[in-house]
């Protein structure tokens, strides 16, 4: 195999639904349905099968262009919303709040849906997640409740930044979903947890055009939008970032783990990602500079270039017979 797969730019539509994809509903175990798409690979081209996992807030829509390079590149790709947030409902007291009462819900929804979408689909199977998408990730990897090929981690939730020790905001979380409603807003209307609202794009893209199709996006398909994490979630999200921490858990993954992450991101701890890419037997770890935000695949044309092109380099090395 080749090192690289050369993807030839091609005009594309991030606004619309590719006529060839697939919107449906798939049941969890208890009955929850979530939401999903599913992007056929071009038949005489078809590699694999590629599962993308949005982030905290997110919704599938914000990554069509990616999941077109993914499909331009031979790979068939399913992405979902997960439990409680996106198209997928709520769990909390309203239709905004994001909220769960435990990680241990979206990986037990992950372990599932992997189980029924491996045994349906063509391998090899990868899986690619974002943010909270990637912590989850990782943890049903070290849980051993998921077998990809191969695993890339877009700016994965492994600690969020802060000046204060992780272990305090853990404590102050517990008290704070304690002393009222679990499922309340822990902040206002912003991507980062415990800080008055800033302009979202400063946190998470130099494009203004592709952070304009997320708003698009939410204009036309309102039901998607979710808003801040409850209490709850922030209390829950430290407690499975903390477990990731227990010696020997993350240096048992055989799996080959591709890690991309952005120096000067605000909302996720590099140094959690470094020392997780450390303690990973088979990771490589891509860093970006100033250039990049923390939503690397919705960057500006070189950032993102750059990252789909790491992306596809790394799945041919370590999928070469």
């Amino acid at each position: 195999m080749n090192a690289e797969v050369p993807v030839p730019e091609v005009s594309f539509d991030r606004r619309v639904i590719p006529a060839g994809a697939v919107e449906a509903f798939w049941a969890a175990p208890d009955g929850y349905p979530l939401r999903r798409i599913d992007w056929p690979a071009p038949e005489v081209t078809v590699r694999g099968s590629l599962l993308f996992l949005p982030g905290r807030a997110d919704a599938y829509e914000k990554y069509l262009e990616s999941f077109e390079d993914w499909r331009r590149a031979g790979w068939q790709v399913t992405a979902i919303d997960w439990r409680g947030q996106g198209g997928s409902g709520r769990l909390g007291p309203d239709s905004d709040t994001g909220h769960i009462e435990d990680f241990s819900v979206w990986v037990d929804d992950l372990a599932a849906l992997w189980s029924d979408w491996a045994r349906t689909t063509p391998g090899p199977h990868i899986m690619v997640g974002h943010s909270m998408g990637g912590h989850l990730a990782l943890r049903a990897l070290a849980e051993g409740r998921v077998d990809p090929a191969a695993a890339v981690l877009l700016a994965p939730m492994l600690g969020l930044t802060g000046r204060l020790p992780n272990g305090l905001v853990h404590r102050s979380a517990r008290l704070m979903a304690w002393i009222g409603d679990p499922r309340r807003k822990a902040w206002k209307w912003s991507d980062k947890p415990g800080q008055a609202p800033l302009d979202r794009i400063d946190l998470l893209t130099h494009d203004p055009e592709r952070y304009a199709d997320e708003l698009w996006w939410r204009d036309h398909r309102p039901g998607t939008a979710t808003g801040p994490g409850s209490w709850r979630w922030v209390e829950r999200a430290y407690a499975s970032m903390r477990g990731l921490q227990q010696p020997g858990l993350l240096e048992k993954v055989d799996t080959p783990v591709l890690i991309l992450a952005a120096d000067h991101d605000r909302l996720v701890d590099l140094g959690a990602i470094r020392q997780a890419a450390a303690r990973l037997p088979h990771a490589e770890l891509i860093r970006f500079g100033l250039e990049a935000r923390h939503e690397i695949l919705r960057e500006s044309d070189p950032v993102r270039r750059r990252a789909i092109d790491a992306i596809h380099g790394f799945l041919e090395r370590v999928l070469a017979p």
